[in-house]
């Protein structure tokens, strides 16, 4: 039995190898890169069901790798994690899925086996989008809140 193939970037590998340990023991199949480059390398050779991106990455910029992704490989859904729970715009409308990290393994887990189903339709992805941007407003902080 084949299992689902993701691919992990992010900049510190001890983070990459306890995600990918956390997401075997979830029964897939986990492909990681430190870089942006050896991402695209890596999809040019591996075909994923979904890539996980860490928004926050020291010498990288999150939202180029996304669009270069996007680019490459239009229908591969991309799953930004963020410890940040305010997300820029711009940034949702590059991805298919937002998961706070501190959300637990289970949640992420459900948000993969979502995204890696058959595409949904076009206005579904929309839609989907829009309510993420929308969710992140309900997060903003009240100015001169006292």
């Amino acid at each position: 039995m084949d299992f689902p193939t993701l691919l992990c970037i992010h900049d510190l590998p001890q983070v990459l190898e306890l995600r990918k340990a956390t997401l075997e023991s979830h029964g897939y199949c986990v492909k990681i890169a430190s870089s942006g480059y050896t991402a695209i390398k890596l999809l040019e050779k591996v075909s994923v069901v979904a890539v996980l991106l860490e928004y926050k990455l020291e010498g990288m910029d999150a939202e180029a790798i996304a669009c270069q992704i996007k680019q490459r490989f239009p229908d591969l859904p991309i799953i930004l994690l963020s410890a940040y729970s305010e997300m820029p715009e711009r940034v949702l409308w590059l991805v298919d899925e937002y998961v706070m990290k501190s959300e637990l393994p289970e949640r992420l887990v459900q948000i993969i086996e979502r995204v890696h189903k058959p595409a949904r339709p076009s206005s579904e992805r929309l839609q989907s989008r829009q309510s993420a941007a929308k969710h992140f407003q309900l997060f903003k902080p009240r100015e001169n809140a006292t």
